[in-house]
């Protein structure tokens, strides 16, 4: 289960800005997390939940921002939205593409005391 380490990653980040910018509480913490991520949702909200327990991000609330999935073409240069890692330029049919967004996972933003 990644979504436990992701989870402490974040913690981390979170304790880190919390160090250095001098905040007591988190509120809120909002996550980009792309379609072709591979991270169950559910799962990271209950990792979070567990790992943030005793810190300054014990009662804050993980708000998840779904980015879609986007890939260039080798072929023909294409743009195009897709869902899934494999799948073929919509275009040409090739299945040679550059996955341009949807496989980031990172915090966007928190609000905090």
């Amino acid at each position: 289960m990644h979504e436990l380490s992701l989870a402490e990653n974040m913690l981390q980040i979170i304790e880190e800005s919390a160090a250095e910018q001098g905040f007591i509480r988190v509120k809120t913490v909002w996550v980009e997390i792309g379609q072709l991520s591979c991270v169950e949702k559910d799962a990271l909200r209950f990792c979070f939940s567990t790992v943030v327990d005793g810190t300054v991000a014990q009662q804050a609330v993980l708000e998840i921002i779904d980015i879609p999935g986007r890939c260039r073409c080798v072929q023909c240069g294409c743009e195009a939205a897709i869902s899934t890692l494999y799948d073929a330029c919509p275009n040409c049919g090739c299945y040679a593409t550059d996955v341009i967004r949807g496989n980031e996972i990172r915090i966007s933003e928190m609000e905090v005391e």
